[in-house]
């Protein structure tokens, strides 16, 4: 159900664009004024929920350890699993954004003939979130010749090895295809698996959906429906200038609108989502504190001071009814 509601709400964010710029003629809603609206939603939003985590008190250290710790000189320590210095959260945090290291390592259990419970590999879903990232990542990254004048070196390299397996024109795009497929896996995964399925939200299913309808538009402006890619950057760079001219965004094809109003509507969804954890990562304290409880001891500041009854005053205040009622008294 979660699925299918989600997949309405794309489909009709797909639709409000498409009646509004083929019958409304809105192009400069949908092509100035929402994207301006996301991206101020999307910057406000993110440094909102970034200052919001990072103003949480710590005062405890509260790691994750999945290693030996530093301890003995003779016993050995896992210095990425359990750092104990900077350099090795640096090395841990780095394997985490970069590799998803903690999901390589991940096991699936399940149970066998005899309720047994057996452990094992699940390496497709590291693999399948390893391959949409970085695409997603690289395609970000070519979509700023977009909004440059002269594109960069990096920029075109990156474009160059991206489309070095050259079929016919235009060129191929492997992080198109890759993209498509390792999104596609996530949500068949959600589906078929009972597990996932039972515990996944429409706020699970949305973002998958809004990212296949991106990715979706993008590949049928490049290989269906031919757009002008000229007056795009036109219009992109009169955008990122702060100064569109309304006369360019009449030429520009109705999927192009489609796509950008989908981009919109991740950009402001973004802040709200799950999605954060793109920022939440570098602010977990499981991830980005060193274990040196050993070595160094935490007091909580925020501890007020507590009145502490002792025993002698207890004594003091009931003596004379304990002795009435035979408790002993450590005072006469």
């Amino acid at each position: 159900m979660g699925a299918i509601l989600s997949l309405c709400a794309v489909a009709a964010l797909a639709l409000i664009a498409f009646i509004g710029v083929s019958a409304g003629h809105l192009q400069y809603l949908f092509g100035v004024i929402i994207p301006y609206a996301a991206l101020l939603i999307f910057i406000t939003g993110f440094m909102y929920r970034v200052l919001k985590w990072g103003s949480s008190p710590v005062p405890f250290c509260i790691p994750t350890t999945c290693g030996q710790e530093k301890s003995l000189p003779w016993i050995k320590q896992n210095k990425i699993d359990n750092p104990s210095t900077t350099f090795g959260v640096v090395v841990r945090m780095a394997l985490e954004v970069l590799l998803f290291r903690s999901l390589f390592r991940n096991l699936k259990t399940q149970m066998s003939e005899g309720a047994k419970l057996v452990y094992g590999e699940a390496k497709w879903l590291w693999l399948a979130g390893l391959a949409f990232h970085w695409s997603f990542l690289i395609i970000l990254v070519r979509h700023l010749r977009f909004f440059i004048q002269q594109v960069p070196l990096p920029v075109r390299m990156i474009e160059g090895l991206d489309s070095f397996m050259q079929i016919g024109a235009p060129l191929f795009y492997m992080s198109d295809a890759v993209i498509l497929l390792a999104v596609t896996y996530l949500f068949l995964r959600r589906v078929f698996i009972p597990q996932v399925r039972y515990i996944s939200l429409p706020a699970d299913y949305f973002p998958l959906f809004l990212i296949l309808g991106i990715a979706g538009t993008g590949v049928l402006m490049r290989y269906v429906f031919k757009v002008n890619v000229v007056g795009v950057k036109e219009v992109a760079m009169g955008v990122v200038s702060l100064n569109p001219d309304p006369k360019l965004l009449e030429g520009i094809g109705v999927i192009f609108y489609i796509h950008l109003f989908l981009i919109c509507c991740l950009f402001a969804y973004f802040p709200l989502s799950k999605l954060m954890h793109m920022g939440g990562v570098f602010l977990s304290p499981t991830r980005n504190m060193v274990n040196n409880s050993r070595m160094k001891r935490r007091v909580n500041p925020w501890n007020y001071p507590v009145h502490i009854h002792t025993y002698e005053e207890y004594e003091n205040d009931f003596r004379e009814k304990m002795k009435t009622a035979g408790i002993p008294v450590e005072k006469e």
